[in-house]
């Protein structure tokens, strides 16, 4: 199998093994062994996903959306309501809304960092496509360059037949009258 892929390495990136990253090394050991490099990216993150990181994203879906938007505008909505005209006399939270500010604040306070792992694992997911891509790529480029070989060869193989063929007829011809070719008509 090392021969193979020394092989591949050579002849199809014109480069030996060693210098060859330890990714493009992946992708000739899978081209030599005929197994596929194609994977299903969202299957492959989640796999290395842990609990939190999943418990953030739920967190940056929900907190992203229209619909928290408007129930939390219900909310601000209510939550004035009832403090300046239901409990106008007893209001737990009187007019400038105090409570209510440090409430928000301690929500923004933790919901931007829990929103930007989620951003930067939706970063590090759009590398990992790259990187299977990229794999994908050069797997496929490796193939082609093997087709065109395996074409180039036939047609070598078709000429030499070909001019065989010719150099067989060519003494028979002699003898033979010329066909006569068929007249092509324009309609």
């Amino acid at each position: 199998m090392t021969n193979e892929i020394r092989y591949l390495a050579q002849h199809l990136l014109h480069a030996g093994v060693s210098p060859l990253s330890e990714r493009d090394r992946r992708v000739i050991r899978r081209v030599a062994r005929r197994t596929y490099v194609a994977r299903n990216l969202n299957q492959v993150f989640e796999d290395r996903q842990t609990f939190g990181q999943r418990l953030a994203d739920r967190v940056a879906v929900v907190g992203g959306s229209w619909a928290f938007i408007a129930g939390f505008g219900f909310f601000l909505a209510v939550w004035a309501g009832v403090n300046v005209v239901v409990l106008a006399d007893s209001a737990f939270d009187p007019y400038p809304f105090v409570f209510l500010n440090l409430l928000l604040s301690m929500l923004a306070a933790l919901q931007a960092p829990i929103i930007m792992m989620s951003q930067n694992r939706q970063a590090a997911k759009d590398r990992l496509a790259a990187a299977l891509d990229y794999e994908v790529n050069v797997k496929a480029e490796t193939a082609i360059s093997e087709l065109h070989d395996k074409v180039d060869r036939l047609t070598a193989q078709i000429e030499q037949l070909a001019s065989m063929q010719a150099a067989s007829l060519g003494g028979a011809a002699e003898d033979a009258p010329a066909p006569a070719r068929p007249s092509l008509r324009v309609v």
